[in-house]
């Protein structure tokens, strides 16, 4: 069976394609993705301005068109922080909704948490044990943990790399006593969820997911050997530290020139490099795996294992 996972986030509208069966792991397709960083088109009462809302449509009848031209029998469309939390959230998603012809799951972000948790649990295994999770949209951060499918706990605060490039990070470059001033507002707002995940088991396996943080594992990280060729991404806190305040310094349009840093990363990077390491040094994490499965995955596990194969 054909499936697509539509995935309306802060950053991008990114639809997933991917063959499922019985028994088996879905294998991607086809990827389709079109770049927004919607917090640059919020309002000052916070809404997504007319502009924003066209560019999500817009998105979303190109990946659309992508899955009927693909044979897609069934498409799970779902939307993330930005829209969720927005001032006019209601209308945008109907606005959504009519373009799909179809209904939009909103996901909360507790929600987020779960199926990416579900999705690095199957791709890692039994024989990680207690696994903490990492993962940085660009609206929110969410951290998770546990030692079955479901993770006993699960957070989201809004840290997310382009929530806080706007609110933090505005110059370009930033320099550092505003990566200062962001890492203390980090700091901060961690403190209490740190507190709570103490008072479950230590992880055997840390774990980041998502975008920012395979480009940060690729500027600052190292690999490892892995199965079936498939590379095992590793990121220690110590060296993404040292990479920060190189960062700071360096304009926008520069850092696309670095290892790992795309177009579409390069505005936000910094600040979700300061976040990542505020959450690693929080929860007391000296080095992390990168999974190469996340939110859209666990959406898909999740409808497979829902139609009863």
């Amino acid at each position: 069976m054909r499936l697509g996972v539509l995935d309306i986030g802060s950053n991008t509208v990114h639809l997933l394609i991917a063959n499922a069966q019985p028994g088996g792991r879905p294998l991607a397709a086809t990827s389709e993705k079109r770049t927004l960083r919607l917090m640059r088109y919020l309002t000052d009462d916070g809404a997504i301005s007319a502009d924003g809302v066209e560019a999500i449509l817009k998105a979303v009848r190109k990946a659309r068109k992508v899955a009927k031209k693909e044979g897609v029998e069934e498409l799970l469309a779902t939307a993330t922080s930005a829209v969720r939390e927005a001032a006019n959230g209601p209308e945008v998603i109907e606005r959504i909704e009519e373009t799909l012809g179809q209904r939009l799951q909103v996901l909360g972000g507790s929600d987020e948490a779960r199926f990416t948790f579900l999705a690095v649990r199957r791709w890692f295994g039994w024989s990680a044990g207690q696994i903490l999770l990492f993962d940085i949209g660009g609206g929110s951060l969410e951290v998770a943990g546990g030692s079955e499918e479901l993770p006993h706990m699960a957070e989201s605060v809004q840290l997310g790399a382009g929530r806080m490039t706007v609110r933090h990070l505005p110059d370009d470059p930033p320099g550092d006593e505003a990566v200062a001033r962001l890492a203390a507002h980090a700091e901060e707002t961690l403190a209490p969820l740190a507190t709570r995940f103490a008072r479950i088991p230590r992880p055997d396996h840390v774990v980041g997911s998502s975008k920012t943080i395979r480009s940060l594992s690729r500027l600052v990280g190292y690999k490892r050997p892995g199965w079936s060729g498939i590379d095992r991404w590793m990121l220690p806190r110590a060296a993404l530290g040292a990479w920060i305040p190189v960062l700071a310094r360096i304009p926008a349009q520069s850092r696309q020139e670095l290892p790992g840093i795309t177009a579409d990363r390069t505005f936000q990077i910094t600040a979700g490099a300061v976040v990542l390491h505020e959450a690693m040094k929080a929860l007391d994490v000296e080095e992390l795996e990168v999974s190469p499965w996340a939110l859209r995955e666990g959406v898909l596990l999740r409808y497979i294992e829902d139609m009863g194969w």
